[in-house]
């Protein structure tokens, strides 16, 4: 079985979805601390034809806080609020009346957990394009105490029964293959072949890593499937 371990993102950049695609489980570290600036409650669309970021708002934001305990300040208006800013940004676009709806429905869901909340929307757009990715959250999975790091994804790996683990390339020197084979997991690490992922905006100059809402925008389901599976599996 293929696992894969990130923290949850809120509508991140197709490569966190290629990584979703690519694994059996797809486990939410959902027990680790917040991290502020980053890209859990953050990211980019486009507003004008310019790069614009977007962020959700948090209650009391800390980076000692886990993710888990981490709760919402989103409210029905500021959720209408970003909601019209897709609208207006993206009215236009190729495939705006097949997903706005679907956007409308995850924006509006109503959950003050980080957690939840994220997590319902990586399933509803996961469902959306037909990946059949399971997802559990690492709070769930059990861990020795004061097990970090490597060893503790090594640990959630082997209760879950996987032999196969994949890992954003960006992670490339944090892990060591044979920690991982001695164990009976093979180590992976996915890499986007971004030369192959270009398509039409706007205008003519193609921005990239931004949202999956400026993905699902101008795609269609087809498309983004077989972007989706524009990587590379890399070996250290």
């Amino acid at each position: 079985m293929k696992v894969a371990i990130m923290q949850p993102y809120l509508f991140p950049y197709l490569g966190y979805w290629q990584l979703i695609k690519s694994v059996d489980t797809f486990v939410i570290l959902d027990d680790v601390n917040f991290i502020k600036r980053g890209y859990i409650n953050r990211n980019s669309i486009l507003v004008n034809n310019n790069v614009h970021m977007f962020s959700v708002p948090v209650d009391k934001p800390s980076q000692n806080k886990l993710i888990m305990d981490t709760k919402l300040k989103f409210s029905r208006d500021e959720k209408e609020k970003f909601l019209k800013t897709i609208y207006l940004s993206y009215k236009k676009a190729k495939c705006f009346e097949a997903v706005y709806d679907k956007l409308k429905k995850i924006v509006l869901f109503d959950e003050n957990g980080l957690t939840t909340y994220i997590e319902n929307s990586l399933i509803e757009i996961s469902r959306y394009l037909g990946i059949e990715t399971e997802f559990k959250r690492s709070s769930d999975i059990y861990t020795s105490y004061n097990v970090k790091g490597e060893q503790r994804i090594i640990e959630k790996c082997k209760n879950l029964g996987a032999n196969v683990y994949i890992n954003p390339i960006g992670g490339i020197s944090l892990y060591n293959r044979e920690k991982f084979l001695n164990e009976g997991i093979k180590l992976y690490f996915i890499q986007m072949k971004r030369d192959k992922i270009i398509y039409k905006q706007f205008s003519d100059n193609f921005i990239d890593n931004l949202s999956i809402i400026d993905v699902l925008m101008f795609n269609t389901k087809d498309t983004i499937l077989e972007m989706l599976d524009c990587y590379e599996l890399i070996q250290n």
